[in-house]
């Protein structure tokens, strides 16, 4: 098991893939042969951005997401086909990058989390944790992100803070068990294919 806490002043911005806003990127994976790290190499991305107002969704192809609101409410995803819900706080919703998306506020501008990843390259679930209790955490890259206030979390036996707004970057190469003690946090896990 290897930890790091990626701290908050260390996170880097980058424009949204059409230029309407920007994102907060926590942690992510290229191509180790890519010679630039852009959407054509991306493995997978975790970041945080506002929504602050209704507009389209960037067009990635071959990508797959999952966005939670972390920060306000009233979010819904729309396309021709489809609607997803997000207006409660820490509901997870999983689609394409190629769907064409627009967003609709109800209440105001929001702060979501997003999870993506090239498809066929890595899987990936995005989950709250809101309440004490133990969970398993199989092999891969998990990231702990303290979304509301400082919280403490048990990995196997060994107690660890997280500050507020911070994430612990944990790299398994086995199962482990990661139990909330205290706080509230987004937990996003990846596991590479292949």
């Amino acid at each position: 098991m290897k930890t790091t806490l990626l701290k908050s002043e260390d996170y880097t911005r980058s424009p949204w893939k059409n230029g309407g806003g920007i994102f907060t990127d926590i942690a992510g994976a290229w191509r180790a042969d890519a010679p630039v790290r852009d959407w054509n190499s991306l493995l997978w991305r975790f970041a945080s951005t506002p929504i602050v107002a209704p507009g389209p969704f960037s067009s990635m192809p071959g990508i797959d997401r999952l966005q939670m609101v972390v920060g306000g409410r009233g979010l819904v995803l729309k396309s021709s086909t489809e609607e997803f819900d997000e207006r409660e706080p820490f509901t997870t919703v999983r689609f394409t990058g190629e769907m064409e998306i627009v967003t609709a506020l109800e209440a105001g501008p929001v702060e979501v989390v997003n999870l993506m990843a090239r498809r066929g390259a890595a899987e990936i679930e995005l989950a709250a944790l809101k309440q004490p209790g133990d969970r398993l955490l199989p092999a891969g890259t998990h990231l702990v992100y303290a979304v509301a206030g400082n919280c403490i979390i048990r990995l196997d036996s060994e107690d660890m803070l997280i500050p507020d707004g911070c994430t612990l970057k944990v790299e398994l190469t086995g199962a482990s068990t990661l139990a909330l003690v205290s706080g509230l946090v987004v937990l996003g896990s990846i596991r590479l294919v292949g």
